[in-house]
């Protein structure tokens, strides 16, 4: 629990709901249900562990901050209660209401225990990860994403690592939740065009196609686009991500708009695939670009607008 004060409201209320959402308890030493609600609501401070923080401010002694949120939300009475998330004001609720009626409207606003466990899983798993340890991160991962279904996070790093490690089958079903969602998620879209040139490399039924083929073909015609496309997915299927993106760069620079646009997304995808998570950094400074991403960023902007 936190008092709300001039000096702390920027750091405390405004800065700390960027991260975590603050219920801000308006209240005053002379008020009767104020009494009342207080402890009601340390006691779900601490039940919900960390989900909320829990600030109080007296109306008495900082009246400019009270004054200004009851006129915002058209409140005359204490005790009045704020939800701030992400650095703003967002709901509210007035006086000493039940407990339940209280969980209610927190649970509007602040993340479901699932869904920090499983970012707390995922977090664990990029830090094995780092370390070298496999088996580990895969093994916090396969937890994030059953513990929180909806972690996209947790799920692209899930599917990308069973990838990297080849283990196909088990990767296309981690990913078939999802699926319908590549049109709508980036880096579900890269995934799956991951998988489509994996596929593509290792086809069920007929001859395997090789590099030394697609060479041929655009050793004969330099603008054989399927072929080069062709080659790139071979590339991308043996996770050769600059190789595959230099092929791309050869088609969009003889043709930016071939086949609906495909060289472009696909080189696209393969950005999405290899930027490393951004590393902590402190507050105010920005995490630096990996140097291989931003080059290749660089030549697609290049040739694209050229």
């Amino acid at each position: 629990m936190i008092d709300i004060t001039l000096e702390n409201f920027q750091s405390e209320l405004v800065e700390g709901s960027a991260t975590t959402p603050v219920l801000l308890d308006i209240w005053a030493e002379w008020c009767g249900p104020c009494k009342q609600l207080g402890p009601v609501l340390e006691q779900l401070e601490t039940e919900y562990a960390g989900r909320f923080t829990l600030a109080k401010l007296d109306a008495d002694k900082v009246p400019q901050i009270s004054t200004q949120l009851s006129q915002m939300f058209g409140v005359r009475s204490i005790p009045f209660c704020v939800m701030f998330v992400g650095g703003q004001p967002v709901d509210g609720f007035v006086g000493a209401i039940p407990a339940d009626k209280i969980r209610e409207f927190l649970d509007k606003h602040v993340p479901a225990a699932e869904e920090l466990e499983a970012a707390a899983e995922e977090e664990a798993a990029l830090e094995a990860l780092a370390e070298g340890d496999t088996d580990g991160a895969l093994e916090k991962l396969q937890n994030a994403v059953a513990t929180d279904p909806a972690n996209d996070d947790a799920r692209f790093d899930l599917v990308k690592l069973l990838l990297q490690l080849g283990r196909i089958d088990e990767a296309k079903v981690a990913f078939a939740p999802v699926i319908a969602r590549t049109s709508l998620v980036r880096r579900f879209d890269a995934l799956q065009r991951w998988m489509d040139a994996i596929d593509f490399a290792a086809p069920v039924v007929g001859e395997v196609p090789t590099l030394a083929e697609a060479d041929a073909k655009i050793a004969a015609t330099k603008r054989d686009f399927d072929a080069r496309f062709a080659r790139a997915q071979l590339l991308m299927a043996d996770q050769r991500w600059t190789d595959a993106m230099d092929e791309l760069l050869e088609i969009l620079m003889r043709d930016k708009a071939w086949s609906d646009d495909l060289a472009r997304k696909t080189y696209i995808a393969i950005l999405e695939l290899i930027e490393p998570p951004k590393v902590k950094v402190a507050d105010g400074q920005i995490p630096p670009d990996d140097p291989t991403v931003a080059t290749y960023r660089r030549r697609l902007s290049s040739v694209v607008l050229s």
